[in-house]
């Protein structure tokens, strides 16, 4: 049984993931730069650590939930970086979504240090980890994911595998594309239908009971509608997340116009400074 985890990244999901994996049997250390957020999380029972190596130092499983800017950085590679603790037969699980090549990178210095790799990002809101019901994308070794399940079952309802290492961020980028430009077409549907003169609240009611109706719809709808951008998944992040998915189609040599039209406008709501706001504050854009 994996008991000692050693957690990093304890951003809007990461800190809930970390917090639902207290209520378990399981020794949690837990490091971010923010140190408000470790204590949060310390409060529930938690060990904090001054630096990622020392999270990771003497772990069955470490967790990472951080950008691709801070795995870059001194979180992964730096003098007191994740890697450095690591030690033979650590399992790694990558649960951010960082580039392919940066993935690939981090899954070939952990094997060095004999260390086991699981590319795992997770998909959903604040409101999925703190509900324990994030989907979990794993690309790995079987046996490997195998012997997470348990600890994954704290904050995850779904773990697909869908191949090896590299697989999952590539899964993930069909994902962020699909979510963002849902989000961006049906802020574009409802300022259409205000324009013509229609209640937001009457467009969606519409929307709500056929074909197009969804999870998705109707949750950023409804935000949308109160005004309420409250930061469930920022929108800096799905900003980063369509960068990558842009560069991951250029090297396979595909035009995707509609992801092209769509990174475009979550951009502008970068430029704007609607970038610590949740990503449906997009429509906000398209108001101005």
């Amino acid at each position: 049984m994996l008991r000692k985890i050693g957690f990093i990244g304890l951003g809007t999901v990461g800190q809930h993931m970390a917090a639902n994996l207290t209520k378990g049997d399981y020794e949690l250390t837990v490091y971010d730069p923010n140190a408000d957020k470790v204590a949060e999380v310390v409060a529930m029972g938690a060990t904090a650590a001054a630096t990622a190596a020392e999270a990771s130092r003497g772990k069955d499983l470490v967790i990472i939930i951080m950008t691709e800017t801070d795995m870059l950085g001194p979180i992964f590679f730096g003098e007191s970086g994740i890697l450095t603790g690591l030690e033979a037969g650590t399992i790694v699980a990558d649960m951010g979504s960082p580039s392919l090549e940066t993935t690939l990178r981090m899954a070939e210095e952990a094997s060095k240090k004999r260390c086991l790799f699981l590319d795992a990002p997770v998909w959903g809101s604040r409101e999925h980890a703190a509900n324990g019901l994030l989907t979990i994308i794993v690309g790995g070794d079987p046996a490997v994911i195998g012997r997470c399940r348990e600890p994954f079952s704290c904050f995850g309802l779904n773990t697909i595998r869908v191949g090896q290492i590299g697989d999952a961020t590539k899964m993930k980028f069909i994902v962020n594309l699909v979510q963002a430009a849902l989000v961006q077409v049906l802020a574009e549907g409802l300022v259409f239908g205000e324009k013509m003169g229609f209640n937001a609240d009457k467009i969606l009611e519409v929307l709500d009971t056929r074909g197009v109706a969804s999870p998705l719809f109707h949750l950023k709808g409804r935000s949308m509608c109160r005004g309420d951008f409250t930061r469930s998944l920022a929108l800096k992040y799905v900003n980063d997340q369509m960068h990558l998915v842009m560069n991951a189609a250029r090297l396979v040599g595909l035009h995707l116009p509609a992801a092209e039209a769509v990174s475009r406008v979550y951009e502008q709501g970068v430029e704007a400074g609607f970038g610590e706001e949740d990503f449906s504050a997009v429509i906000k854009v398209l108001r101005k």
